[in-house]
């Protein structure tokens, strides 16, 4: 069929308004899991500090009978530091851009903003979970604050005997913490992870969460007795349709359970093995908005933050380090 002669068709009209969506789609990652189970503490200075300490060994303690009491010399504590971190973004936009128009969202610059302090949010993540040390800065280098790796003591690096660990990172007294090194990698098997769990639960630890990334949890999900089949089950007389289960979200080991987490902001390598009663983040300031001098037709905003990593004590935690 053919139109109609004389007829107005959309193909030849103008004046005719756009079909757009109001709202703008944005799937990156925001999910911070190990921040968000952190638990939240306030730093005073560039320099936080905390304490750790330890039981004596345990011993068969028997005495005389009528013995004269003797004192043994208990040990000091064993003060541990951070370095706070400033982490921030700086946002900038015309008089024009937030005047006009547009679909998704009012004001450019308050979409800006918020986007911003989403990606503060993966960075700190990324820097919490990091292998970096932490460095006191200068006039013209930034501080640093070490990252979870960084800290724990307990390290596992496996697969065959042939693999070699990488340096150890831990306390030195006085000093800042050195960066973890990675030896050479083996492939991740389930003897490492239990190996790691032990070591943390052998000093006191109790970790509750393991954390990877989906790689290496695709791998744990190949563990024996990981995955399992559900075929049909009869409940109150219906028959119920099963399904097949491929991955794990709680490995429970000799030393308790476990929620396996995934974060998109943790290293290929690492697998880490974490208390929750003892990790956290100390907020010398927390995330804000600070907007800035007007310059020229424009606005200007500092979303800043300023904190550090905490592990309360490093040895409740534990770290895989291994490939596919």
């Amino acid at each position: 069929m053919a139109l109609i002669q004389g007829s107005t068709s959309t193909y030849s009209m103008n004046g005719q308004k756009e079909d757009f969506h109001d709202v703008i789609y944005d799937i990156s990652p925001t999910e911070t899991p190990v921040m968000t189970a952190a638990k939240r503490l306030k730093a005073t200075a560039r320099l936080h500090q905390w304490q750790t300490d330890a039981l004596a060994a345990a011993a068969l303690n028997a005495q005389l009978e009528g013995n004269e009491a003797t004192a043994t010399t208990a040990a000091t504590t064993t003060v541990l530091h951070n370095r706070t971190m400033i982490s921030s973004k700086v946002v900038r936009t015309s008089r024009t851009a937030n005047t006009v128009d547009k679909h998704g969202r009012a004001r450019e610059q308050a979409r800006l903003v918020a986007k911003a302090g989403r990606e503060l949010k993966t960075d700190i993540e990324t820097a919490l979970l990091g292998a970096q040390g932490s460095s006191v800065g200068s006039a013209t280098v930034p501080r640093q604050a070490a990252g979870y790796r960084a800290m724990i003591t307990n390290f596992e690096t496996g697969g065959t005997t042939a693999n070699t660990a990488g340096t150890v990172p831990g306390f030195v007294s006085g000093a800042d913490f050195s960066a973890a090194v990675d030896g050479t990698l083996g492939t991740f098997v389930e003897s490492d992870l239990k190996n790691a769990l032990e070591k943390a639960w052998t000093k006191g630890g109790n970790p509750d969460m393991i954390v990877s990334n989906s790689t290496l949890k695709k791998v744990a999900s190949g563990f024996a007795g990981a995955t399992a089949y559900e075929g049909f089950s009869v409940n109150n007389g219906r028959t119920m349709q099963g399904a097949v289960i491929a991955g794990i979200d709680v490995y429970v080991s000799d030393y308790g359970s476990h929620k396996w987490v995934l974060d998109r902001f943790i290293g290929i390598t690492a697998v880490l093995c974490l208390d929750s009663e003892y990790m956290g983040i100390a907020w010398l300031d927390p995330i804000r908005n600070e907007p800035l001098a007007k310059v020229g037709d424009g606005e200007q905003s500092l979303v800043v933050c300023e904190w550090t990593s905490v592990l309360m004590n490093p040895n409740a935690h534990a770290q895989i380090i291994a490939a596919t």
